[in-house]
């Protein structure tokens, strides 16, 4: 999937050149990656989602403890809170605000990984090789894959078995991506989405 567009924005070669250092494998997710995998920004951010292994969140906290502002998030800390992560072992789901004056704001999403694999559920296993699941986009930055992007969109970390109301920006980036969607990843998203909840609206779409 390539798409050709504008040049890649400032917020995003910041960022690119930020974690230029930081040598375990991450990659772009949420809204910004929708716009990567487009060429093109579709819309307004907060700030630049980024994917990490749950595994590599000591180096990654040893690699942002300078000048950042770090609070962890998982089911032991309030949403709301501003307390400073301090390196503690974050238990998934979880992710990580880091903020300083002179960047864009960042959110590091932990992600599970087992066996080579990219585990997004275990209970049906829904899982995807690490290699397929980051590759590098036309903005020349390494972005989560399309029907990735989706599958967190559609059900995101943390899902008890209640489907939450979907955000209007998901929503948005969902018809943006469902556009240059070919064959395969349909049918990947589609089958991933359905073993966890068969009546979301958005598999009538992506039939």
């Amino acid at each position: 999937m390539q798409s050709q567009g504008e040049s890649s924005p400032e917020a995003l070669l910041r960022v690119a050149e930020l974690l230029s250092g930081f040598t375990p494998r991450w990659a772009l997710c949420g809204g910004w990656a929708v716009d990567a995998w487009l060429g093109r920004k579709t819309r307004e951010h907060a700030d630049v989602d980024v994917a990490v292994l749950e595994e590599d969140q000591l180096a990654l906290f040893k690699y942002m403890a300078e000048g950042w502002n770090l609070v962890g998030h998982d089911d032991s800390v309030a949403d709301d809170s501003e307390e400073p992560w301090q390196g503690r072992t974050l238990l998934l789901p979880a992710h990580i605000h880091a903020r300083r004056q002179d960047q864009p704001d960042l959110e590091f999403h932990l992600n599970e990984q087992r066996s080579g694999s990219w585990t997004f559920c275990r209970q049906p296993a829904i899982a995807m090789p690490l290699r397929k699941c980051i590759r590098q986009s036309p903005w020349g930055l390494p972005a989560v894959v399309p029907e990735v992007i989706l599958y967190y969109k559609a059900l995101p970390p943390g899902w008890r078995g209640v489907r939450p109301d979907l955000r209007p920006h998901d929503q948005t980036d969902f018809e943006s991506l469902l556009a240059v969607l070919g064959t395969r990843r349909r049918a990947w998203i589609s089958h991933a989405i359905s073993q966890i909840d068969p009546g979301h609206s958005w598999l009538t779409q992506l039939s």
